[in-house]
This record gives structure tokens, sequence and C-alpha cells, in this order.
């Protein structure tokens, strides 16, 4: 059986697909912006690669480029104004009129690319319908100087060209706003808006008949023809710039970002001078890419420890997305953030080293994030090792002051319990391992410095603490009996002796409790709560807490002495002891596992009860 070739010819036909601008439209105004305003960066951006084209096309041209935008709130009517290439009529056809066409994007295409030009997509003058009811566009090209064209469109699906006496060399777009944006007629309006927007445009930039630009200045790391800036004075204008970009905070110090390797990004970084507690966020990052702000909110640049920097950066090789208000995350995108961490780091070291007020700064200011920042980089633990300060009972001290008996000690949880107790007696510090980062710091310090960290509540910071003795099963059945609620009693021999018992909560059992509680259910994701349940599941069931019997405790001596001389005043003595210990535990954990308000009040009664019979005790 043969089969009968298929006739593709014949079989199927080619055909253009259409374009629906009204459905384009709707993308571009809903969609593809986040705000329709950035339309006026789109048109002002067209103007700017109009003024590089004409520099680079016309060579005898030497005059300064000019931008004008002006408003008018009266009538809904925003003009923008360049003195740059100007368009013939063809040109009008082939990039005012066809979507997705433009010259800069025909130089990219064609391996002329000009970092000077921003354009990439061939969709900015479409956007100006998002804005305006209709657009007129009055231009004349350097080209044919003597010609003059009047472009007018209400839907940029149809569209006149029609001839108009020369203007000067340039273009004039009109913009008749829709009613729901008129506002952007006001001058003050188009003053935030642009001056957001181009603040690092090369061209000048004014709005209506002010004679200052927006942009009035190269940002400080362009470098300025014969101009040579003392380190302070550079210092000076690095903070003023920074000022104009941060929204929530002074800044302190700020440090360069330089093209570097793979990077081609420049910028200037600096420390925030808002507090940050922790894993605060307050990073912050203006992306510019060929002078326009695309991005001014991209702090994933950013590493994720540097919650106190803020930013400004520009890049030509960094790749917008469509809407031109993303990057897209590519090799250069990675290039980018690598370079940004390293000059992160880089300039805190420089700080640190020159600015000696600023890194005091800096320190008192972010010295909880950058605890947590010290474990992220080998050379910002070695910047950091001995400037940062943990948190303990003793306020908050550099790691070198909390060594003491031969080791560094740390309490995990945040209940005070025995340890402040125990410790405060001592006239030991302790540091809160409960508070963000404390933990791994001390670890990796007290590794750097070769010294002992006794991590207290876990099974080796007991041993640590209390070395464990015996004692015969019938003494310690009525120790028990007397002083006991439910604890392990352990007698031991620890410091300092004038404390005679301790009750120690078991940190991994209540671990265990609190995850396997069903509320938990409702807060910790299941994936979370599983893995969590599955290291739990090796802690056998055991006592929630300890009772270490202190046997160098001259009281405790006594005790047991009566004890076994079958004193009557014993089980006196006893309770006092076990009141002494309800108290003892009661410090800092009346919640979650501590001593409770009755608890507290049976001790002090049966405190009175004990003393009334030693008193009235024969002797």
């Amino acid at each position: 059986m043969h089969e009968t070739p298929l006739d593709i010819q014949g079989a199927s036909e080619i055909r253009r697909a259409g374009v629906d601008l009204n459905g384009l439209m709707t993308v571009l105004g809903k969609h593809l912006y986040s705000t329709p305003v950035v339309a006026l960066r789109e048109l002002v951006q067209n103007a700017h690669d109009s003024l590089v084209r004409r520099r680079l096309e016309q060579a005898d041209w030497q005059e300064p480029g000019r931008i004008e935008v002006h408003g008018d709130a009266v009538n809904g009517i925003v003009r923008i104004i360049d003195t740059g290439a100007g368009l013939t009529q063809q040109e009008i056809h082939d990039y005012l009129a066809t979507v997705g066409v433009g010259y800069t994007r025909g130089l990219r295409q064609a391996g002329e690319d000009d970092e000077g030009l921003i354009g990439m997509f061939g969709l900015g003058f479409l956007s100006a319908f998002v804005l305006a009811r209709r657009v007129t566009v009055r231009t004349t090209s350097y080209q044919q100087p003597a010609l003059g064209h009047c472009y007018v469109s209400s839907n940029a699906e149809q569209y006149t060209v029609s001839p108009m006496p020369a203007r000067a060399v340039g273009t004039e777009v009109i913009l008749e706003l829709h009613g729901s944006y008129v506002h952007l007629a006001q001058e003050q309006n188009l003053r935030d808006i642009l001056g957001r927007y181009c603040a690092l445009l090369g061209e000048p930039i004014h709005i209506g008949q002010d004679a200052r630009a927006i942009n009035p200045e190269p940002p400080p790391w362009r470098p300025q023809a014969g101009v040579v800036m003392h380190p302070l004075q550079a210092q000076r204008r690095g903070l003023e710039f920074a000022a104009h970009f941060e929204r929530s905070f002074e800044p302190i110090a700020c440090m360069p970002l330089r093209a570097d390797g793979g990077s081609d990004a420049v910028g200037l970084l600096w420390v925030q001078d808002g507090a940050t507690y922790g894993t605060s966020d307050n990073r912050n990052l203006s992306v510019f890419v060929r002078g326009m702000l695309l991005d001014d909110d991209a702090r994933d640049l950013l590493p994720p420890w540097a919650g106190f920097i803020g930013g400004v950066i520009e890049s030509s090789r960094l790749t917008p997305t469509a809407s031109r208000e993303d990057l897209q995350r590519d090799e250069t995108y990675s290039a980018v953030q690598h370079a940004l961490g390293e000059a992160l780091i880089d300039g805190l070291v420089e700080i640190a080293r020159q600015q000696p007020e600023a890194w005091r700064r800096i320190l008192v200011r972010h010295n909880e994030a950058l605890l947590g920042a010290s474990l992220c980089d080998d050379r910002l633990f070695q910047l950091l090792l001995e400037h940062v300060r943990v948190p303990s009972s003793q306020g908050d001290i550099k790691a070198s002051e909390l060594p003491s008996r031969g080791a560094v000690h740390v309490i995990l949880d945040s209940g005070g319990g025995f340890e402040e107790m125990l410790f405060r007696a001592m006239g030991v510090p302790v540091a809160h391992g409960n508070r963000y980062a404390v933990v791994p710091f001390l670890r990796r310090w007290t590794q750097a410095k070769g010294m002992r960290l006794v991590e207290l509540g876990t099974e080796q910071g007991n041993r640590a603490l209390f070395r464990t003795d015996t004692l015969p099963d019938a003494e310690l059945e009525w120790l028990q009996t007397h002083l006991g609620d439910g604890e392990q009693l352990l007698p031991a021999h620890f410091s300092p002796a004038e404390l005679p018992v301790v009750v120690v909560p078991d940190r991994e059992a209540e671990l265990k409790r609190r995850l396997e509680d069903d509320e938990n259910d409702k807060r910790v994701s299941m994936a979370a709560l599983r893995l969590a349940r599955q290291f739990t599941a090796r802690i056998v069931a055991r006592a929630p807490s300890r009772l270490y019997l202190n046997l160098d405790n001259p009281a405790v001596q006594a005790l047991l002495a009566a004890m076994r001389a079958g004193n009557p005043q014993a089980e006196s003595a006893a309770r006092l002891l076990r009141s002494l210990k309800v108290i003892v535990s009661a410090q800092g954990r009346t919640q979650d596992g501590g001593a409770t308000s009755n608890d507290l009040n049976r001790a002090f009664g049966d405190i009175a009860d004990a003393l009334q019979q030693m008193l009235q005790a024969p002797r």
C-alpha cells in the first residue's frame, strides 16, 4: 500500500499575522508598565536618543543638546521638546508608525550599538497613547532642515503625516492627556516624576521655563575633566548624592562600585543611619541602565546580609525586561550581584580604616545585623571579630569580654532560669543565644580563639557545669520525695558552693513538646514540621527538668547528715530547701514550664510552716 505524498504547497497557506493595536494598548496600559507614568520616561528617553543620534551622525554639530518638558495644566497638555536629530517623513513611517521598530533597535541589530543610546524594544513611542487621547509630533530632520512634518494620531493605529513649516532641527511631542492623567500636566508632578527617572541622563532636562536642569550634575563616579577633589570633598559629595536617593534614612558613609571583571556596573553604595535589628531588611538599590532608571527597588542585587545598605548603580550590559522596569536574571546580572558584594566588603574595610568616626556609628547602628553578616564571609568575620558586641547578662559586650572560668557561656533560650541565678552569683557573663546570630558567631569566635564554648541547656553544656556524683538509692528516694516536683534528681558538685540546688529545664524535651503540639500545624509549614519532628522523634521521653543537688553546699551536707541520723528536723529542713528551689526556678521562667503563682505561694507558705515547726521543736 503506497501513501500519497502530501501536497505541501496545496495543503497550506502562509498568512501574515494581524496585530490588534487596541489589544496591544491594553497590554501596555494595564500589564506592561507598573504605572502609566512610565510612558513619560519612555518619551524623554526617545528625546535623549535623538540627541545622541545627532552627535553620531552630524559631525559638525557641536552645540549643547537640550530637552524641555512643558506642562499646561489648564488644557491637560504635556509637550516634550528636543534639539536632536529630528525625523524625515520616511523615518516617521519607519519608526513612529511601526510597532517594535526603532532607530536604536536597528543599530543594535546591525551590531553598531553605542552606550549612549537607551532604547531597545521599539515600544517607547507607542506608550504615549497610554496617557494621551491624541498625540501630535512636529519634527524637522537635520538631514532636511528646510522641511517640517506633522504626525497626528488618536489611537496609534491610524495616523496622518502632513507637511508643515520647518521648525528648528529636533522634535516636539504633544500629548493631549486622557482625563485620568491631566494631573501630569502640572509641572511639579513632571519635575517629581522625571527627576526620579532621568536623574543620571547626560543630556540636560528642563521643566517648563526653569533654567536649572533636573539633572544638573553628573554622579560622583563619572570623571569630570580637570576636576580633582580632596578625599574629604569626595566623601561630602558622595553623601549629598546619596541623600538625594535614600528614601528613609540619612547616609552615614559611602563606598564606590567600580567596573570589575564580568561587571561593567559603576555607582555608589552607602550605609544607612537607621538602626537595624537582626534580619531587618532596609536594602534600597536603584538601577540605571544607560542613564535611565529601570528599577528603584532592585534589592535582590545586594547580598541578603546587607539589610542596612542603599545604593545607586548604572550599567550598559544589564538587560531590561520589555517593560524596562525590571532586569533579566542572566550572567550579567549575576556578575553585577557578585561585584556589589565585593564592593561592600572592600568598602566596609576601607571605612573602618579611613573613617573611624563613621565606623563607630555603623557599629552602634547595625551591631546585630553585622553580627549575622560576619558569618557570611571570612573577610567580614575578620573585620568584625573584635568589634561587634554580643548581648549578654551583663549588657552588650564584646566577645573578648565573655570568657570566664576557662570558657565562653551562652544560654540557648530567652528565660533567665537557673543560668541567670547561677552565673550572677559567680559573676560570669552569659551570652543570650536566643538573639539573632549569637550562637553561630560565638561558635566561630571561640574556634578562632582556641577557646571552649559552653552552650547551657544542652547535654554537653550541663556536663561542663555539673560534675555528677552518686548516693545510695534509699537516700535518693528520700530526697526525691521531699525535694522533687517531677524533676530528675541528680547529686552533683558545682560552683558556687553557696547555691544548694539548681533546676535545669530539659531544652530538648521542651522542643519536642512544642513541635508535637497540634497547634503548630496551624503556624508552621508541614514540610518544616516534618523535618523538625524527625529530629525530635529521637528524643526519648524523660523528665521535663533536672534538679541538681549541690553536694559541696554546707546546708545540703547538713541535711544529708540529719537524714542519715534520723533527725526529725530533716523533713522541715527539706521543706525549706524545696521552697528555695521553687523560688530559684521561678526566676525569669514564670511562664512556659516555670513555676506558677500557686507554686510560689505554696513555697512561701512552706517556708513559714517549716520555720514555725523548727522554732517550736523541743531543744
